[in-house]
């Protein structure tokens, strides 16, 4: 790699075409990425992408009035100093957060990039020219919050603010919320029957384990093959199924780990205090993520959990 300093005029301005090049096409496929979910900010950033590409024009322009029709192959990775971009397009569904971010990041590259390359010009055109691109990059984040005022006005925003949230709800909490109820509820049963019918912590947490994640797997293969995503817009299928399956996972897990302690009442004291930790903790989701009263959402769980719960007491006396 080479350092900026030792770059000519020439290269310098081959490497800002391929800057300007470079960031049009990532904020194109932000704008394509973004205009199913969030429209508005789609449109911020295809006006982004349309402002890089005139600059590179103007930089075209010059350089073959300079240097002529060969414009040489130099990029930012060939270069020391520049960020390595990370490919948030490759990601769905974007983040509107993430990419509102890394362009401003970028921005603040080429702010810096240009008002170098401008001290480092000889040429009165050229440094005429970087200096106003720099001019101009250093003005993009105020321009692009402008452009957020003007296309994502207040009720657009939280119309979008809603929709993601919506997304996350869908993707990651809903999953992983279902693999929790399963794991911490349904395995009450044989933990606590295969606790009072043996009365032997080892015995106890072999089937907890074994129950907790064997649920994990079951659960997280239904989750991935009951819905390919497409209809429902529920996202990969075995995102959503590793989510679930490690929660059910965790869910059976909790109650199971006190029984590696070697007296029974104990363990079965510290197990049934953690039940009652995970209860609420759903409950808790449920308020947060699913729009239901906590004492509402409360009530259900503990009652749910206390009756399978006491199946497995009773099966484990019988």
């Amino acid at each position: 790699m080479r350092r900026f300093s030792d770059l000519d005029e020439r290269e310098v301005l081959a490497l800002a075409i391929s800057v300007e090049e470079e960031h049009a096409a990532i904020y194109t496929e932000y704008a394509h990425g973004l205009a199913g979910l969030y429209p508005a900010s789609a449109k911020l950033f295809t006006e982004m992408a349309e402002e890089e590409r005139v600059h590179r024009g103007w930089l075209i322009e010059l350089f073959k009035t300079r240097f002529g029709d060969h414009i040489p192959l130099i990029r930012k990775q060939d270069i020391k100093g520049f960020m390595k971009i990370d490919p948030a397009w490759l990601v769905k569904p974007m983040g509107l957060d993430k990419v509102r971010d890394q362009a401003t990041a970028l921005e603040g590259e080429a702010f810096r990039f240009y008002t170098r390359a401008t001290q480092m010009a000889t040429n009165a055109d050229v440094r005429k020219l970087l200096g106003d691109l720099a001019a101009a990059e250093g003005k993009h984040v105020v321009v692009a919050k402008q452009l957020s005022e003007t296309h994502t006005p207040a009720d657009v925003r939280e119309t979008e603010a809603h929709q993601e949230k919506r997304q996350f709800v869908l993707r990651y909490v809903q999953p992983g919320l279902a693999g929790l109820i399963d794991g911490s509820i349904a395995s009450l049963a044989p933990i606590f029957a295969a606790a009072f019918a043996t009365h032997n912590t080892w015995d106890t947490f072999l089937v907890g384990m074994a129950a907790s994640i064997g649920a994990g797997i079951s659960m997280g293969m239904t989750e991935a093959m009951s819905d390919d995503g497409e209809l429902t817009d529920r996202g990969d299928p075995w995102k959503r199924g590793a989510v679930t399956g490690i929660m059910t996972t965790i869910g059976g897990l909790g109650h199971t780990l006190p029984y590696l302690i070697p007296d029974f009442n104990t363990a079965t004291g510290v197990a049934i205090a953690i039940v009652f930790v995970e209860l609420w903790a759903i409950a808790w989701i449920r308020s947060r993520y699913m729009d239901t009263k906590f004492w509402r959402a409360a009530v259900e769980i503990v009652i749910g959990g206390s009756l399978v719960f006491a199946v497995g007491i009773a099966i484990g006396h019988s």
